[in-house]
């Protein structure tokens, strides 16, 4: 950390020294004044956390995969930035339709959204889904979704949960760089709390109007609560709000430790008293945090910072290999 406690002159970003992600956050964190101070200061804590052992928590809301995050996050997972995934069903549900062969379109012309319905190309933001796309995952999901039930069942019912499906899920997917694969391949647990609001959780809701299958949300809490207990120190690593990231917090609760290290990327205000915008310092009074905690909150697009921060982990973990 470049960080002085007194008061000194600050630090002007040099662009000649910001040659490459780690360097650009080298210099923001020397800089250590608004939006960039604290991007340089998030990339520190986490360095920080894993130089001192903690597992890292990653809580992924949005749909990262249409933003063009989908292998900056699986660089992460290669490059041990994250030990478990708590994400909304929408990631996953777009990294399967690139693991089936559909990749997300950009530069689609239209002249309004009802044109686009008609074709049956879906929007999200500017990022599309050919007409294809979805057909084509809901076809793979049923048969998925059949062949883990004919595997799984006892006496024609299953009783499962997000992080065992995803787990046999990733053993069954051929692409290389799915997140649901690399997670298999790394035993990284992916925890998706309210499946059922996706496109993914739809297909196995249809399937259970036939046969008797039930994901077990508690089931899914023993197992982060157990992870989250036997890790001797945890950071919390948020990109964006929601779900995911009150699901993943919400561990400290039932234990006798709170996070020790804390950062934020996201876009939402704290005014509306919304878990979204919610600070870390605020999450201190819940006892999610401990206020010596070393937390950050970044304000900026993750599309943005999140590429910069895995890209220089990246980087300074393979500098420190060679030490």
């Amino acid at each position: 950390m470049h960080h002085n406690k007194k008061s000194h002159p600050i630090h002007h970003f040099d662009i000649t020294k910001a040659t490459s992600p780690l360097k650009i956050l080298e210099e923001f964190s020397k800089m250590n004044v608004f939006g960039g101070g604290k991007l340089g200061r998030a990339f520190d804590i986490l360095t920080l956390a894993k130089s001192e052992g903690a597992k890292i928590f990653l809580s992924l809301a949005g749909a990262m995969v249409p933003g063009g995050m989908r292998k900056v996050i699986t660089d992460a997972m290669r490059n041990g930035l994250v030990d478990m995934l708590v994400t909304t069903g929408a990631n996953i549900t777009h990294d399967l339709i690139e693991a089936f062969g559909h990749p997300h379109l950009v530069n689609v012309q239209y002249k309004n959204d009802a044109e686009l319905r008609d074709k049956g190309i879906d929007r999200v933001y500017d990022s599309f889904v050919d007409a294809e796309g979805f057909p084509n995952l809901e076809d793979h999901l049923q048969k998925l979704v059949m062949e883990y039930f004919e595997e799984n069942n006892k006496e024609g019912f299953l009783h499962t949960s997000s992080n065992e499906f995803m787990k046999w899920l990733g053993s069954k997917i051929q692409d290389p760089n799915s997140i649901v694969k690399i997670a298999y391949e790394l035993n990284i647990p992916i925890y998706i709390p309210v499946i059922a609001d996706s496109v993914l959780g739809l297909q196995i809701w249809l399937k259970s109007q036939f046969h008797k299958i039930i994901f077990d949300e508690m089931r899914d809490l023993t197992s982060i609560q157990d992870f989250y207990n036997e890790a001797e120190k945890a950071c919390a690593f948020m990109i964006g709000g929601g779900v995911p990231k009150n699901y993943m917090l919400q561990s400290s609760l039932m234990s006798s430790k709170e996070y020790q290290y804390g950062v934020a990327i996201t876009m939402d205000r704290v005014e509306t008293g919304g878990l979204s915008g919610a600070t870390l310092e605020e999450a201190v009074s819940w006892g999610k945090f401990t206020w010596e905690a070393p937390k950050e909150t970044v304000y900026c697009d993750a599309t943005i910072a999140l590429p910069l921060i895995v890209g220089a982990w990246a980087e300074f973990d393979k500098s420190q290999s060679k030490l």
